[in-house]
């Protein structure tokens, strides 16, 4: 059963060739190549971080909202362990909530 996730990915462009959106859309067909159902993409751009984090002051935000089975979330979060342009990766099942009944 498909789940909906939710991904805040912090990307360190420094150096980098490609620029965010070559980076973003990159992300996104890797997703997607994964089985992931992509529903929206949310650009937050470049923040300064709370604290130093692999010798960067800042990243550039990225959110993901997609749909995919739950053992992909840990496939995903491997694989972008090992992606040098993602710094820090956050993901969260996002769950909707029903409305109440009406009364009679």
């Amino acid at each position: 059963m498909k789940n909906k996730y939710e991904v805040l990915l912090a990307l360190d462009l420094r150096g980098k060739e490609d620029g965010a959106k070559e980076t973003v859309e990159r992300l996104e067909k890797e997703f997607k190549a994964e089985g992931a159902n992509v529903e929206s993409i949310q650009r937050l751009e470049k923040r300064q971080l709370a604290y130093e984090h692999k010798h960067t002051n800042s990243a550039y935000f990225v959110n993901f909202v997609f749909e995919a089975e739950p053992a992909l979330v840990d496939k995903l979060q491997k694989k972008f362990k090992l992606d040098e342009a993602v710094t820090m990766q956050h993901y969260q099942k996002v769950t909707t909530k029903k409305a109440p009944a009406a009364k009679e």
